[in-house]
């Protein structure tokens, strides 16, 4: 008589890893969402929360589900639901003055999961560095998108579009990366 459940046993193991990850990246893609209807405007660029939750979900989750779970916050903006800043949705954002930065999240995501995946820690100053990373990552997508669509020289690009965020930015790494080093999915 055969042992269906030796079988099943790893085969179960990495489906309920997969689902629990799913979970996950749909969690922190939702999170996102909330993320982006905490706004302060600072000219064409809003403040939002959005960024804290894109950095966790690298730290926490990995290269392919922390990109995964953006690859998803972007869709559902995409498709009409309004999960972009000030309840924005749609083509236009993307291809609007902060669409650079939506598109950052997910390359961010994905670059700051690989680094904690291939030198991830306990060491908050490593951590801090990954996520740091991941920060400029977004923001070079988003300058660069920024200076297509609104017409802009890279020193009009960082003027509107990094310098009021830099402090706001260094905060936002500073409690990604204490909760992302404290708490590993």
């Amino acid at each position: 008589m055969v042992n269906n459940n030796e079988h099943k046993g790893p085969d179960m193991a990495n489906s309920n890893t997969d689902i629990r990850k799913m979970v996950y990246a749909s969690l922190f893609a939702a999170l996102t969402s909330i993320g982006a209807y905490i706004t302060v405007p600072l000219g064409p660029i809003p403040f939002t929360l959005q960024m804290v939750f894109v950095l966790m979900a690298g730290a926490m989750l990995g290269s392919k589900w922390g990109g995964i779970s953006m690859v998803v916050y972007v869709l559902l903006g995409l498709a009409g639901l309004p999960v972009f800043s000030n309840g924005g949705s749609g083509l236009g954002v993307i291809l609007g003055p902060t669409g650079g930065y939506l598109i950052g999240f997910i390359a961010a995501a994905f670059v700051i999961g690989y680094l904690f995946e291939m030198n991830g820690s306990n060491n908050l100053l490593k951590n801090g560095l990954f996520v740091t990373i991941g920060s400029v990552v977004i923001f070079c997508f988003g300058l660069a998108h920024l200076m297509i669509v609104a017409d802009m020289s890279f020193m009009q690009a960082v003027t509107v579009g990094f310098l009021p965020f830099i402090l706001p930015g260094i905060v936002k790494i500073a409690v990604a990366t204490g909760i992302a080093t404290k708490y590993k999915i």
